[in-house]
């Protein structure tokens, strides 16, 4: 999974390889110059050496490069002085520093846009995947989970996984190019060396083994906390009405709590990372000086060879020493890794959630209505639930205004939901003008219909762009004449700033109608052929709601519209009422002859005028 967000750096990655290679081989470098500068201080190599020639029979590469190195030191040592020669091997090494330094921050710079790139790119991901769910994902998960899942699961992936990738290329390299040149040194030394890498990583691969699932039960209970902070946002009125401040802060201490014990768990096993391989790092180091020393006192190494001189053998113990930190590293990065796999897992429940509101391959064009829409034996249930529509069949003519009444739960709001393709029918079909709508393109579908709902939705933006939503450059001319229709252009121009007035939170800042009101000129200004109503008056005062229908009425008055209502005295102008209750379709007809009738409509008529 993540090999698909890390291959458009792949230029970065390679960067980094090279950078921390020469790291590598220049620290290396000044390792090696340690071995005359520790030769020279301590005088411990008394021997005459003479040049050999470059490729000369029977001498070993490491014994020719020794050699000669050691023979340009006593020659230069020879003509300036030993402290002469001391200074310029110090420079050396610190030059040979100073290049790995700088490699080792080149390597390092060049994975900030990869780590930050990877976020970035997983957390618009996550948003658009969101953006194209049908809205009976949402049916299913808590906000405060899915928002969690976009910041606490996304930051999680970042400190773990995405930090460990510097790690994961940086640290192999020195430990291949550290043990390399620890067994072109001594090979023997490398025989007990190696014995204990594999039981270091197979320790730390033993402490993390849990850590996957405890951490995911800890994002788990991360996603309890967000859900009820947003929770406790859109509740708050009610929360401080019944007085319920301490009930929820005992409800919010208890999931807190929980919290709390799971990330004590994760960390307490994470903080035994770097004792215990410190204390592994330390045994080897301890176990490697005794046998080395062991060979140093007897002058032989245990296959009968000479063996390293003791400059050679603490340059030895330096460099093991320096091998340590890496594998430390790289433990800690295998060891974060599956920390970071358990917010992937919970990302994937949305990135790999199936869409069955899809396109066909082949959509029919859609340019516009002209003609009907129908719905044709139609049933539907919401998935594991009981069936909410049986056998609807009705047809909704263009130009017409049709209203959807009924009792609570009687299925309009579903019915309506058919239409734009918020849900796909179960049985029978909805078609426009001869159209099955799961043969157009979603997007030509939508573009067909314009919403009002009984809750205006509104972003925390201004009101111009609230009112511009959707529309691809709308003017400021046109936004105006279409808030005018809506009469919503009088209080707007009453506010300090006009258009550029930011409404807040869900329009926190505007009262109900004037809320309602920029809902219906957005509407305006998309100018659909087909309106979709859902009780759009039915929370509103009978002043505002007096303004909302003057502006309702002009919205209508040149489009296809399907209104749902619980307040009959905004339908009866109806061209045709259709009568819902427990999922069917009982009566249809104009106000009058429903009346007439004397069947439930007339009794839902009745109840309302008492």
């Amino acid at each position: 999974m993540m090999r698909s967000y890390v291959s458009p750096y792949k230029g970065y990655l390679a960067g980094s390889v090279v950078l921390n290679i020469f790291s590598a081989v220049f620290n290396i470098f000044s390792f090696a110059v340690m071995v005359p500068l520790l030769n020279i201080l301590f005088k411990v190599d008394n021997t005459v050496y003479s040049f050999i020639p470059w490729g000369s029979e029977g001498i070993g590469l490491k014994d020719l490069v020794v050699n000669n190195a050691y023979y340009y030191v006593s020659q230069f040592s020879a003509q300036y002085g030993v402290l002469k020669t001391l200074m310029v091997l110090a420079g050396i090494m610190i030059f040979f520093t100073l290049l790995k330094t700088c490699c080792y921050f080149g390597s390092n710079a060049v994975m900030i846009p990869i780590s930050t790139g990877i976020v970035k790119q997983l957390r618009c991901r996550i948003y658009n995947k969101i953006l194209s769910l049908p809205i009976g994902f949402f049916s299913e998960e808590r906000k405060g989970d899915i928002i969690a899942r976009i910041s606490g699961d996304v930051s999680e992936v970042e400190n773990s996984i995405v930090a460990s990738l510097s790690m994961l290329i940086k640290d192999p390299i020195l430990i291949v190019l550290y043990f390399g040149f620890l067994t072109w040194l001594s090979p023997e030394m490398m025989i007990f060396t190696i014995v204990f890498a594999p039981a270091f990583v197979w320790i730390m691969g033993m402490i993390g083994k849990q850590l996957k699932r405890t951490s995911l039960e800890a994002q788990s209970l991360w996603s309890d906390v967000m859900s009820q902070v947003d929770e406790t946002l859109g509740g708050l009125r009610v929360v401080k009405a019944f007085n319920a401040e301490k009930s929820m802060s005992r409800r919010f201490e208890n999931v807190a709590d929980r919290m709390r014990r799971k990330l004590a768990r994760v960390s307490t096993r994470q903080a035994t990372a770097h004792p215990v391989s410190e204390f592994l790092g330390t045994t080897m180091i301890v176990i490697v000086f005794c046998v080395g020393g062991a060979m140093i006192v007897s002058g032989k190494s245990f296959f009968g060879r000479n063996f390293m001189d003791a400059s050679q053998f603490i340059s030895f113990l330096i460099i093991l020493y320096s091998v340590i930190e890496p594998i430390k590293e790289l433990s800690r990065a295998t060891y974060g890794i599956p920390k970071g796999m358990a917010s992937m897992e919970r990302i994937n429940k949305i990135l790999e959630a199936d869409n069955p509101i899809k396109d066909p391959a082949s959509p029919l064009p859609l340019d516009g209505f002209t003609d009907s829409i129908r719905f044709n034996s139609v049933g539907f249930s919401y998935e594991g639930g009981k069936t909410v529509l049986k056998d609807v069949s009705v047809e909704i003519p263009c130009g017409k205004m049709i209203a959807i009444v009924g009792e609570s739960g009687a299925g309009k709001s579903t019915l309506v939901d058919l239409i734009p393709r918020f849900w796909d029918v179960c049985e029978g079909s909805v078609t426009i003008d001869g159209k099955d709508i799961r043969d157009v393109a979603v997007k030509d579908l939508r573009a067909l219909i314009g919403n009002v709902n009984q809750e205006p939705i509104l972003f925390n933006d201004t009101i111009f762009n609230n009112i511009a939503f959707g529309v691809e450059g709308a003017t400021m001319e046109q936004v105006q004449a279409a808030a005018k229709i809506a009469n919503a252009h009088d209080f707007i121009m009453e506010k300090e700033e006009g258009y550029q007035t930011n409404i807040g939170d869900r329009g926190a800042k505007l009262s109900g109608g004037q809320r309602q009101r920029l809902s219906i000129a957005r509407a305006i200004l998309k100018n659909p052929p087909i309106l979709i109503l859902d009780e759009a008056t039915a929370s509103l005062d009978t002043e505002s709601e007096r303004a909302v229908q003057d502006a309702l009425d002009r919205l209508m008055s040149t489009r296809t519209t399907i209104a749902i209502a619980h307040r009959l005295s905004t339908i009866r102008h109806a061209d045709e009422i259709v009568v819902m209750h427990e999922g069917r379709i009982v009566e249809s007809g104009r106000h009058e002859e429903l009346i007439a009738k004397g069947g439930y409509y007339k009794r839902l008529n009745d109840m309302q005028a008492l």
